[in-house]
């Protein structure tokens, strides 16, 4: 399964010089959050597939107009060709200028709240969220400080792949497009766009 990942910036590459062809072979796409709605219901006009998005820290207008054509899996379970999909969207809370920011305890009261969500689907196979998990490619200053409940979260579940924005790879060198966190969970920035292939067969 080819799945198209995106946040935090329009792709000038599927959004000004679209072409069907573009998404022709693509699954499932997921947003990470702080994309603009419109850009999304683009998309959704043109794909064949599901559309699922978390909210970023800057998604404040969703409320108002989100996605049309998109899902939205903030705090719930997606199940998609049997893959199991969990998304928490949201940043470190570090101003109140948006709903969309939470302090670690928030954070791990929501993620506790899909405890029974995830133990009926036995576990999950795909992490979504707009942060990162902490001490894992997170940023230094508070509003791009990782979650250590994402951390708990990969040591306890073992997800095959864990999606997040937020922390964009122009910021600084340091930061990986992709990263494999203790040989069970491959690590994707989404930022602008990313392709790649789950094998629903393993």
């Amino acid at each position: 399964m080819r799945i198209l990942a995106l946040s935090d910036e329009e792709s000038k590459y599927l959004w000004d010089y679209f072409e069907k062809s573009k998404i022709a072979d693509i699954d499932l796409i997921i947003s990470c959050g702080d994309l603009k709605a419109e850009y999304l219901s683009f998309l959704a006009t043109f794909a064949k597939v599901p559309i699922l998005y978390v909210h970023g820290n800057h998604d404040g207008g969703y409320e108002e107009k989100p996605p049309e054509g998109c899902i939205c899996i903030d705090d719930d379970i997606y199940v998609y060709k049997g893959v199991r999909i969990v998304g928490l969207g949201g940043s470190m809370r570090y101003n109140n200028s948006s709903k969309f920011q939470y302090t670690e305890s928030e954070m791990k009261t929501r993620a506790s709240k899909l405890w029974l969500k995830i133990k009926l689907h036995r576990g999950f196979d795909i992490l979504v969220t707009h942060a990162p998990a902490a001490g894992i490619n997170d940023g230094d200053d508070l509003p791009h400080k990782g979650f250590k409940v994402f951390t708990s979260m990969l040591d306890k579940y073992k997800p095959k792949y864990f999606i997040h924005g937020h922390v964009h790879l122009n910021y600084s060198w340091n930061h990986q497009r992709e990263y494999k966190y203790n040989e069970h969970t491959t690590i994707i920035n989404a930022f602008e766009k990313h392709v790649f292939d789950y094998d629903i067969h393993e």
